[in-house]
């Protein structure tokens, strides 16, 4: 089950800095222009399906990664505000409430018309 799908319409100007880090920081085209700058903007303003969980898989365009730890409002974050903080850390525990942790890779490069999807791990265990 896709839990949120969404295409990326716009790269803030200040994303790159979080990209070097190893962050990938997604808000909603509706998101205030100052936290936009910031951030992979996004089309969708849907609500997602479910809330994501450890073993979910983020696909970013053809790149898929299992989610290893979500912060205590990561999912009130995208459901309010379309917004969605990626960090390819490798922890198994959340550093800030608002953080998604993946595995330690390197940021796969994404722009205008990249996709963001969030699947249920469980419906991909029963698959793969």
């Amino acid at each position: 089950m896709t839990k949120y799908r969404a295409a990326v319409q716009a790269v803030g100007e200040l994303a790159g800095e979080f990209i070097a880090e190893g962050i990938l920081v997604f808000f909603a085209v509706n998101a205030p222009e100052e936290l936009r700058e910031t951030a992979l903007v996004h089309d969708c303003t849907d609500e997602p399906a479910a809330p994501v969980e450890i073993g979910d898989i983020i696909r970013l365009d053809r790149h898929s990664f299992p989610v290893l730890a979500v912060g205590r409002v990561a999912n009130e974050n995208l459901k309010n505000l379309g917004h969605l903080v990626l960090k390819f850390n490798g922890l198994t525990e959340a550093e800030m409430e608002g953080d998604v942790t993946l595995p330690a890779m390197p940021v796969p490069d994404l722009g205008i018309g990249s996709t963001l999807l969030i699947e249920d791990g469980e419906m991909n265990k029963r698959w793969n």
